[in-house]
């Protein structure tokens, strides 16, 4: 379950609604009642964390959802945005992964969601990681 206090305005999650699972934009959160403002590109509704799921990292999402660029290394792949990177030693398996932006650099054992991958890149950068627009 995703923790409320670990969304951001612009994160890109899936919710559940009327029992389907729906894209969407946070566009306001509410810690005091615990619940998150869902853009779905057709409406904003308000959902609690146990409706919210979060979305994990792919060379997909990174590509199309966020607007990354993918350049192929010896010892893995690496995505660009600006002067952000992402190296993924294990192409396809997102649990060994490194950020880095300028001098600033870590290193993650785990998955990255693609939320976490945003705060990450609002940390290091000042600059929020935002949803591309659909082709």
């Amino acid at each position: 379950m995703i923790k409320i206090s670990d969304l951001k305005e612009g994160d890109v999650v899936r919710v559940l609604h009327d029992g389907e699972e729906r894209e969407g934009r946070i566009a306001d959160v509410s810690r005091d009642e615990g619940m998150a403002c869902v853009n779905n590109g057709i409406q904003e509704f308000w959902y609690s964390a146990d409706q919210i799921i979060p979305i994990p990292m792919s060379e997909g999402r990174l590509i199309n959802t966020l607007g990354f660029e993918k350049e192929q290394m010896e010892d893995g792949v690496k995505f660009k945005k600006g002067a952000f990177r992402i190296v993924v030693k294990d192409p396809g398996n997102y649990t060994n992964i490194d950020l880095w932006y300028r001098e600033d650099h870590r290193h993650f054992n785990h998955p990255l969601y693609l939320h976490e991958l945003q705060n990450h890149h609002l940390d290091m950068t000042k600059v929020p990681l935002e949803q591309v627009a659909a082709h």
